[in-house]
């Protein structure tokens, strides 16, 4: 089982769109996928029609029996089935906002996503995290249980210094890490015809070009509708041109953890 988490310390950069994007793919194309939602405002929970305000099974529960100690259970009880082949849902609840207030001074409350995913490891072939857009407990532990890091940035100034700031914390959180996720930067609703889009890529071009994805997702009218019927996009419009997007980012993302697999199996 991979894991990998969609991160930013940005909000409004395309975090849920991206897990549901690529979640929609890898059950499509046969994988069994698990999206996890992390983020207090329930977006990727709310998007599969269901109400973070009052659901009752959700993410909350995992870190309430952490605190509790109540070590034999595991997340099978709160994931959900969706509509979708291959594809379910780890929801959220609005209560986990609360979660850094209610955990603080407790140990190992950073590893409890990571410690609960390794009790349904063969259950799933890709876990998904959707990460909320503020440094606390709930980040860390996207950060603490993935493997394959992706962040999503708009291709515009303020965007740009959120990015600073989140290699910034990145640096911070795997200092002491000796084998910290791969990271891959996604520009996405990019705009071809903005001279600002035109001249943000650039700059990430120049500053990260280790880490920067080489293409694009663009911006698309078709996301918005897909999201009104809680269908991931590559189901509603398999044609639309960020499915195209999507599918290649897909691919490259692959073709790592493949390349990745092989060498850790030489070794």
């Amino acid at each position: 089982m991979k894991v990998w988490a969609v991160s930013n310390q940005k909000g409004g950069v395309g975090k849920t769109t991206t897990v549901i994007s690529l979640g929609g793919l890898l059950s499509s194309w046969g994988f069994r996928t698990l999206l996890v939602d992390l983020d207090p405002h329930g977006a990727l929970t709310s998007y599969f029609k269901m109400n973070p305000d009052n659901i009752k099974g959700s993410v909350y529960n995992l870190f309430q029996d952490a605190s509790q100690k109540k070590r034999n259970i595991g997340p099978a009880p709160y994931i959900v089935k969706t509509d979708f082949d291959g594809l379910s849902v780890l929801p959220a609840a609005t209560a986990i906002a609360t979660l850094d207030r209610q955990v603080a001074g407790m140990g190992g409350m950073g590893l409890v996503i990571s410690g609960a995913l390794n009790k349904v490891q063969d259950d799933y072939d890709y876990v998904l995290i959707d990460s909320p857009p503020m440094l606390g407990v709930l980040m860390i532990n996207a950060l603490a249980a993935c493997e394959q890091l992706i962040i999503p940035v708009l291709a515009e100034f303020l965007a740009l210094k959120g990015l600073e700031r989140m290699m910034h914390t990145l640096g911070m959180v795997y200092h002491a890490k000796s084998t910290p996720p791969h990271y891959t930067i996604v520009p996405t609703m990019f705009d071809r015809r903005t001279r600002a889009a035109i001249d943000s890529l650039h700059v990430l071009q120049e500053k990260y070009p280790q880490f920067l994805w080489n293409s694009v997702i663009p911006v698309d009218t078709k996301l918005r509708e897909a999201s009104k019927t809680g269908q991931p996009i590559s189901l509603y419009m398999p044609e639309a041109k960020s499915v195209a997007a999507y599918s290649q980012l897909l691919d490259q993302l692959l073709l790592f953890n493949h390349a990745d697999a092989h060498k850790s199996a030489v070794v």
